[in-house]
């Protein structure tokens, strides 16, 4: 009896993991590439503005109609943005696709600019406001007023409320309770109920309150985190040009086998690096324009410029210190995997290595958790009104805890098929509305440059 009920359990388990790996398979990849590429030569190479979209980043005065500063909803997109992904996810590239996937995620990265510019552009033009007198916009309202295609922005709705209890939440408490107990031998139960108090005590105070807390927990997390991989790297100084020739060479012709690793050729670069880059910065899911349609600006070009910037310090800067820590420990030839692999890296230098780990991971998860929240109140805001969104914090917190104690591998198979889904409907919008995204820059760009000199 036991056998016949775990049955349906197992095929619906492989039936999730089988359609995961079908929707963010190569297609998914060329499209989400093939976007970046395209909107970075339509924009005329809009990364050469990241320097002023800094620099616009850190001006903290309000401006315009919103909820939050300009750099409110930059840290709070960051927070959501910088998880698991910047840690174990640039390991799985290594393990799977060799040093050379560093600099493919790096590329991936720089050319996600164009396509986060685009997508916070898009938010902010067609954002409403709401009967509480707040703003509410992303894809779903996109989809709607420029598109007229209400039944796309239920799609994504529907698709990003699911995706955030995976890859926002669960997913990222689990990977922290894990760790947490494997360095300090805390229970998950301990660490989560902590993590959960703290969650309930932010993400209830609604999204002024969330992005107060990401204004403080950001720059720090994103300091430490690089100044502790400087110190491994400056540790490790004598490998570390070998270590810069081999990541370089082997992006072009590939990595032969070495020690326990399997070997990766030039394909498996490409592909890994892309694909763990495409996933750190969300670039083209349509998450971060939620909160960027949130800021307080005078124009869809200000905000999209700032907005822009995040991928540039998510990918450009933390994922690719990781990447070099894992390669420069040369752990990576041992054959070892994911969180095994970053493990093992990070604790090359003892008590600094796993103290910058263990903090890293810690405070990217639960800046994550923050982020992600508020992403997908907006989306049942969206699908049902404003009186669902103090239930769903509450639902939300309580997540929290259950993905610290329970594995649940059905529900995450479930929430990355989400995710990609939810990147379908915002990718239509930048391509079918590209020349909107062309327009309003040519008519902002030049006199927001010049204003600033």
């Amino acid at each position: 009896m036991g056998l016949l009920a775990s049955s349906p359990v197992r095929w619906i388990e492989t039936f999730f993991r089988d359609l995961d790996a079908l929707v963010w398979g190569l297609p998914m990849l060329v499209l989400l590439a093939g976007t970046h590429l395209f909107l970075t030569v339509r924009l005329g190479l809009i990364q050469r503005f990241v320097g002023y979209g800094i620099r616009l980043s850190f001006q903290r005065k309000a401006e315009g109609e919103g909820d939050i500063s300009h750099w409110g909803a930059m840290v709070t997109a960051l927070a959501a943005t910088i998880g698991t992904g910047n840690i174990v996810g640039v390991a799985t590239a290594v393990a799977s696709g060799g040093p050379g996937a560093v600099l493919w995620m790096w590329l991936t990265g720089v050319f996600g600019i164009a396509t986060k510019y685009s997508e916070a552009l898009l938010a902010v033009k067609y954002r409403v406001r709401t009967p509480e007198g707040g703003f509410a916009g992303g894809p779903m309202y996109v989809l709607e007023r420029g598109l007229k295609q209400r039944w796309l922005g239920i799609a994504f709705a529907v698709f990003t409320a699911i995706a955030a209890f995976g890859i926002g939440n669960m997913v990222q408490a689990n990977s922290m309770a894990t760790l947490v107990q494997d360095t300090f031998r805390i229970a998950p139960w301990i660490s989560g109920l902590a993590m959960t108090l703290l969650a309930a005590f932010v993400i209830l105070g609604g999204v002024r309150m969330i992005a107060r807390a990401c204004q403080m927990l950001v720059p720090f997390m994103v300091v430490a985190y690089v100044a502790g991989c400087l110190v491994l790297l400056a540790l490790g100084w004598r490998t570390l040009p070998s270590t810069l020739e081999l990541i370089l060479t082997s992006a072009f012709t590939g990595q032969a086998a070495v020690g326990g690793f399997v070997g990766a050729g030039m394909r498996e670069a490409i592909r890994y690096g892309v694909a763990r880059g495409l996933f750190s910065n969300e670039a083209g899911l349509g998450s971060a324009p939620i909160i960027a349609a949130a800021a307080q600006t005078t124009n869809p070009v200000r905000q999209a410029l700032v907005s822009s910037t995040g991928v540039f310090w998510d990918t450009v800067v933390v994922c690719a210190m990781t990447g070099l820590v894992l390669v420069n420990s040369g752990e990576w030839t041992r054959g070892l995997d994911g969180v095994l692999l970053t493990k093992a890296a990070f604790a090359e230098v003892s008590v600094i290595g796993p103290v910058v780990l263990t903090l890293g991971l810690t405070t990217f998860v639960f800046s994550t958790i923050l982020g992600w929240s508020y992403y997908g109140e907006k989306a049942v805001e969206y699908l049902f009104g404003p009186r669902v969104i103090k239930p769903y914090r509450v639902v939300w917190v309580i997540a929290v805890m259950v993905g610290a104690t329970v594995k649940v591998p059905l529900v995450w198979s479930f929430a990355d098929v989400a995710n990609a889904l939810m990147a379908l409907p915002n990718l239509i919008a930048l391509l079918a509305l590209h020349g909107v995204i062309v327009a309003e820059t040519r008519l902002y760009l030049r006199r927001e440059t010049l204003d600033a000199e």
